[in-house]
């Protein structure tokens, strides 16, 4: 059975960088969006990881882990939220406290995602794959980035629905000083890969982002069978991934990787969210990536879809029960918390 958190106001989050911390030069941004959350009735406490950034990291593994099991196991606590993400968390997995796991929601992206997919594969809590804290600094919010509150506040039993966006953020404008943090002009467009014309999948969603989760194959974190047998009990799988920076052969040998190590066994379809990383490498695209999975798992591929690091994003739970329809360019995800 998936455990899932629940978040009622007021409450505290814990700030903690996993893997990078933010920079002198970005703390007015970070205090920013401390003082957003304050705006929305939270109250946030930022540990010291978040403060410094050297070498790609906040501080040492055996550091940044000992915050974040701190701050796990402090019941004045109530979520953990990375400042942004980077690249090293995998350094830290092996310190993370997996057996005093508490019922609280963590959320983040990017690299942080090997952590949330880790921790849901090793004790069945749902995990929320989800903006990082300096991205919900913005005065105003794009309608799909602020459904990650009534992500978290959904009970178990309960159901919570989300919409293909409108338009989203052709390229990054961090020194853009707007009162909103997303510049939204492309017009969004959901496509798939699918035989018989085929647009509804349903399944426990988990994923995130394949340039890291994909290092958790062969290791204690990344049990896949355990984890469907003890706490799913043979339901369905659908993976949503996203490419931050592998070129397109990269891709397809990770996915290849996750084939062979049985990651897609059982697997009711695979989402796709858009990528700035997805060219061609001599003539061969991202959709020909899509088409041969495709055939060869005989499964519909969903792809360009509202998570990772093209804006805006979905929040997806880790574990949660979805159902996903995609049409005309546009579709929805509505996840089940049973």
């Amino acid at each position: 059975m998936i455990t899932y958190p629940t978040l009622v106001k007021p409450a505290t989050i814990g700030v903690t960088a996993s893997s990078s911390g933010v920079p002198t030069e970005l703390h007015d941004i970070l205090k920013l969006a401390c003082h957003r959350m304050n705006e929305k009735g939270f109250k946030t406490v930022c540990g010291e990881t978040v403060w410094t950034q050297h070498k790609a990291k906040s501080a040492s593994a055996l550091v940044r882990a000992d915050e974040f099991n701190t701050m796990m196991k402090d019941d004045n606590i109530h979520m953990i939220v990375p400042p942004l993400g980077g690249e090293l968390l995998l350094e830290m997995i092996e310190y993370v406290d997996f057996e005093n796991i508490r019922e609280k929601w963590v959320l983040g992206y990017s690299d942080v995602s090997v952590l949330l997919l880790a921790i849901t594969l090793k004790t069945g809590m749902a995990t929320a794959h989800g903006p990082n804290l300096m991205e919900l600094r913005g005065e105003f919010e794009d309608d799909t980035t602020r459904n990650w509150q009534s992500v978290l506040a959904t009970k178990r039993g309960e159901t919570v629905t989300q919409y293909a966006s409108e338009k989203y953020q052709a390229k990054w404008q961090h020194h853009d000083s707007s009162s909103c943090v997303f510049h939204l002009t492309e017009p969004t467009h959901w496509r798939t890969v699918c035989s018989n014309n085929f647009h509804k999948i349903q399944g426990r969603l988990l994923g995130g982002c394949i340039d890291i989760i994909r290092h958790l194959i062969g290791t204690p974190y990344g049990d896949m069978k355990n984890f469907q047998q003890q706490f799913i009990k043979g339901d369905k799988v659908i993976w949503y991934l996203e490419n931050c920076e592998l070129r397109t052969t990269d891709l397809r040998v990770s996915l290849v990787q996750m084939t062979l190590a049985g990651w897609f066994d059982q697997c009711a379809g695979i989402m796709f969210g858009r990528s700035y990383a997805n060219t061609a490498v001599e003539q061969y695209t991202v959709e020909d990536v899509y088409e041969e999975l495709a055939n060869e798992l005989q499964i519909p591929i969903f792809y360009d879809l509202d998570f990772g690091h093209v804006p805006p994003q979905m929040t997806l739970i880790n574990g949660a029960f979805a159902e996903v329809e995609v049409q005309g360019g546009k579709g929805s995800i509505v996840q089940r918390f049973v």
